[in-house]
């Protein structure tokens, strides 16, 4: 609990004139794309960085960096308190032993009274050395639960390492370069780890142009080959070659290295026998060459992934970190884990008497609970409890309910809902839970063979073929189809599947007990963000009573709180004002086309027995030709394929689907009228499967045009015509009968510009704006008294404007704040208001995304053959304008769009260059332009374009 002391201390600092970040962290978090977990996180690290100057944690407490206890305030004895007057770290233990935990109750009053009792006895710096588990070197710990992108928190740390090193390259608080270990027991996780950390964009946490500087400026290197011997040398060494290229290591920076703990921990390095030293000893060097060199990289950070302090090898990795730590060339240890706590309780002694007892971590220095982040950045659980003793029976229940839920569920991204069962062992697995879910999932109508997957690591009896495991890796991709998920020891911690929606723990040992927290929380990992999100957990009494404990020990929660988080949302009440008289913002004049339709019925009755008849042609053959080669690739034979087809047919289910896609217009009984005709259509389309005996459709018919030609036989022949007109409309930017002055919100990150600005802007539109300079003041002052008032006004206006907020304001933001969907629309907007060509041309920008507040709306068609088919409404996101006599002359209309949402606008887009060249041959010259711009664009490709739009648009 040591953290929320620290925790303390930073918000103190950022609130003070001493911190010298506050705008690097509004520019985080007005970007959008960190998290709150990740924002919270990146304020500590740079307090201890700059605030703390990166020293060991012993020593900032020792120092009494944190202290903000009063100790005249406190009921002390004579002693205590001369001991606390004088001695900095007595107050930091005492402050340590009054911390309370969420429900208000002090977690060591027996410290505070032995402290009081005994202050002369206590070694204070010896007490918080112990405390840190010995360590002299800078070693901090970020604990955020999964799902909080922990990987993507390493990147920042690496670039904010990098942007400050150069500001300041000779100040040693700086990181230059970075050695990742990702989660040893993963063999697989170092390539993701790297793929996810070249991803991150500095962008987003760092202004351009620098970001852009600070990306060139990075060289990755993966360190997963495997040595070809076990004393290797620089040759035969192929991690040590890759680090050998940079030599000479003295001025190296931005070198970000990824590897597993294994390839620099060497069991035989522990052996009595053989010296650890960084001498030049050609053993030592043969057998620990890697080690070697990056012990010698320069200003070094270690980033350790899901840290476990008492685990054996990463006991032996802290052995090689401490030996690495004793060179000038070492900056710091940062270790990240969701789980942060030890299997048993640790002890500190204090004057030989008493016992501190921690079952936490101590080097934590940042904490955000798993509590905070379901319904944020992870799914919301629905945790089920069966107390049926057979575990067959619990898997049975919690499939059931998986696919009455999440059965046709499909994220955004592509990927399905998943549902990953654990068995306990592989014959369990094989012989009973595969056909039990085999069989539900039949039931629903799926093909067992397409949806589940079974993955294990094999034994004698039943093996793992290579496609199970393609599946496996391949699960969180689009491509999967795979639904129910079947696991033996596989997938507790570090499986990374953010598809994965339902987790069921049928029977102890499913899972390892201590790991029962990690394997029921693989199901939350969001998809889409800002979506909220759900999952499912069925688990039996043994692992609910289980995961009940480990949620108390780790979370300070019940299982009751971990399933039930209330959907409340903290409010933010945010003012708005109206700018449309101070901009006197014109209406907008365009044409809109206008598609009416006309259905005529052309047909008084229909025969549908002689359409039945017409149902199955020639134009409902799917003409399968088959080609049969021989080893050279010489076509020898080729066959049309008549009968195949796999698909299990049945009558009365064929009749319940065509009625069921007929939406309720054909009915069953008007199906069974005419049973005669569709039996002997269905015997056409349908042959026995020979040797199971099983009635299958035919491969060669399109089922689904023979269905549809079916449905056809029983309405009467239509006629739709369109009728298109294109008439004149006016549309307003901001529909004041919807605009309210003030507003809550739960996401205040999304009205920009932020508050502090808004008034800002709005008292400079009354000439309300204060002017700090003591320079201008002193001018305008002279200037009064000589009654010079024009040239104040000017002089007051000049002031005003040199804000950038304030000289921007002249050409954007009708109204205060805008609330964008996205931070690429507000990154857009800032990007355009700097543009020079934009304000040379005086032009104007104006968001237009919310369509709650505007009217201009374009109401769009898709052309399909002869006619027009209504796709709906689209709402451009911005208008740049330039105006003739006050009225709006040209406008450019502009959509971004992220990428994931690229094809779902084609259709809008597409029309939306018919609604151009309507408009500007209705008004006989180039009124109208479109640009369309994603967010996989560049920041300087989405400027170039943009710039080239201008220019060759808006012509002086």
């Amino acid at each position: 609990m040591l953290y929320n002391i620290i925790q303390q201390k930073r918000n103190q600092w950022l609130q003070s004139e001493e911190c010298t970040i506050k705008e690097l962290l509004v520019y985080i978090e007005q970007q959008g794309f960190m998290r709150d977990a990740q924002i919270e996180a990146i304020k500590t690290y740079l307090f201890l960085k700059i605030a703390c100057g990166n020293q060991p944690l012993w020593r900032l407490f020792t120092d009494g960096k944190f202290n903000t206890l009063n100790i005249d305030d406190l009921s002390l004895t004579v002693s205590a308190r001369q001991t606390m007057t004088n001695t900095s770290a007595a107050v930091a233990l005492l402050e340590y032993a009054r911390l309370k935990d969420k429900k208000g109750k002090q977690i060591a009053p027996e410290l505070e009274k032995f402290i009081n009792a005994n202050p002369a006895d206590i070694d204070y710096e010896k007490a918080f050395k112990d405390l840190f588990y010995g360590v002299d070197y800078t070693d901090y710990l970020f604990s955020l639960p999964m799902g909080a992108g922990k990987t993507y928190l390493m990147a920042a740390f690496i670039y904010l390492d990098l942007y400050f090193a150069q500001n300041e390259p000779n100040n040693k608080v700086f990181a230059h370069n970075f050695i990742i270990f990702a989660p040893s027991g993963l063999k697989s996780s170092v390539i993701p780890s790297l793929k996810t950390i070249q991803k991150f964009n500095p962008a987003w946490i760092i202004p351009e142009p620098r970001a852009s500087q600070l990306k060139k400026l990075v060289k990755f290197e993966v360190l997963d080959a495997q040595k070809s011997q076990n004393k290797s040398n620089k040759t035969k060494n192929p991690n040590t070659q890759k680090l050998n290229m940079y030599q000479p290591l003295d001025d190296l920076m931005g070198l970000v290295a990824v590897t597993n703990a294994e390839k620099v921990i060497l069991d035989k390095v522990f052996e009595e026998d053989i010296k650890f030293d960084f001498s030049e000893d050609e053993k030592y060097k043969q057998a620990n060459e890697l080690r070697n060199i990056i012990g010698k990289i320069p200003n070094l950070a270690i980033y350790i992934d899901e840290v476990h302090h008492a685990v054996d090898e990463d006991i032996k990795l802290r052995k090689v970190v401490t030996r690495w730590t004793e060179n000038n060339t070492f900056n710091s240890v940062i270790g990240f884990s969701g789980t942060p706590y030890l299997e048993k309780a640790e002890a500190v002694t204090l004057a030989n008497q008493f016992s501190i007892k921690n079952i936490e971590l101590t080097n934590v220095v940042y904490y955000y609970p798993l509590i905070d982040g379901i319904d944020n950045f992870l799914k919301k659980p629905s945790v089920k409890i069966s107390s049926d003793n057979n575990s067959l029976s619990i898997v049975e229940q919690g499939v059931r309910d998986f696919l009455a839920v999440y059965k046709d569920t499909k994220y955004a991204d592509g990927t399905i809902a998943k549902l990953a069962i654990y068995c306990g062992n592989i014959e369990n697995l094989e012989e009973n839970i595969y056909p039990k879910v085999a069989e539900i999932a039949t039931e629903y109508g799926l093909n067992p063979g397409d949806v589940i997957l079974k993955f294990h690591k094999g034994n004698s009896t039943y093996k793992i073929t290579q496609e199970a495991e393609t599946e496996f890796v391949s699960l969180d991709l689009p491509i999967s189809k795979k639904q129910i998920i079947l696991l033996v020891q596989i997938g507790k911690e570090g499986w990374d599947c953010r598809s994965l929606t339902g987790v069921i723990l049928s029977q102890k040992g499913d899972c390892p007990t201590n790991m029962t927290l990690q394997t029921s929380c693989r199901c939350l990992r969001q998809v889409d963000r800002g979506q909220h999100e759900t999952a499912l957990i069925w688990l039996n009494r043994f692992n609910a009573d289980t995961l009940n404990k480990q949620l108390q020990q780790q979370q300070d929660i019940t299982l009751e709180e971990f399933s039930t988080k209330s959907n409340a949302k903290t409010l933010t009440e945010l003012k708005r004002y109206s700018r449309m008289d101070t901009l006197k913002v014109p209406p907008i004049d365009f044409y809109q086309l206008k598609v009416r339709y006309d259905t005529l019925i052309i047909e008084e009755k229909t025969d549908t027995a002689a359409k039945l008849q017409k149902a199955v042609s020639d134009e409902t053959k799917e003409n399968i030709l088959i080609e049969e080669q021989n080893l050279q690739g010489e076509i020898i034979n080729r066959y049309q394929l008549s009968e195949s087809g796999e698909e299990q047919a049945d009558f009365n289910q064929w009749l319940y689907l065509i009625a069921k896609e007929s939406f309720g217009f054909v009915k069953m009984p008007d199906l069974n009228k005419y049973a005669d005709i569709l039996r002997q259509i269905f015997a056409q389309i349908t042959y026995l499967q020979q040797g199971v005996e099983t009635l299958c459709y035919k491969s060669e018919y399109n089922q689904s045009l023979i269905r549809s030609n079916i449905r056809k036989a029983f309405y009467e022949t239509r006629e739709i015509k369109t009728r298109e007109e294109i008439i004149p409309e006016q549309a307003t930017l901001l529909n004041i009968e919807h605009f309210s002055s003030k507003i809550e919100t739960d996401a205040p990150n999304k009205f920009q510009p932020i508050q502090v600005t808004v008034e800002k802007i709005v008292k400079a539109d009354k000439g309300e704006l204060e002017i700090n300079d003591e320079k201008v003041l002193a001018a305008i002052e002279a200037l009064k008294a000589a009654g010079l008032n024009d040239q104040v006004a000017t002089i007051q206006q000049s002031a005003t404007q040199s804000n950038i907020d304030i000289s921007q304001s002249k050409s954007t933001y009708h109204y205060l704040p805008y609330r964008f969907d996205s931070s690429f629309e507000w990154r857009f907007l800032k990007e355009v208001l700097s543009l020079q060509d934009f304000k040379n041309k005086g032009l104007e920008i104006y968001f237009n995304g919310d369509d709650n507040l505007t009217d201009f709306q374009i109401a769009c068609y898709k052309k399909q053959n002869q006619s027009w088919r209504y796709i709906g409404k689209y709402i451009p996101d911005f208008l740049i304008i330039k105006r003739k006599d006050s009225a709006i002359y040209q406008a450019i209309i502009i959509e971004t769009k992220g990428g994931v949402y690229a094809d779902k606008f084609k259709d809008k887009r597409d029309f939306m260059a018919e609604f151009i060249r309507q408009n500007n041959t209705q008004f006989n010259y180039n009124r109208f332009d479109f640009l369309y711009l994603e967010d996989s664009q560049t920041e300087p490709q989405r400027i170039a374009t943009t710039l080239n739009a201008i220019n060759q648009f808006f012509k002086d």
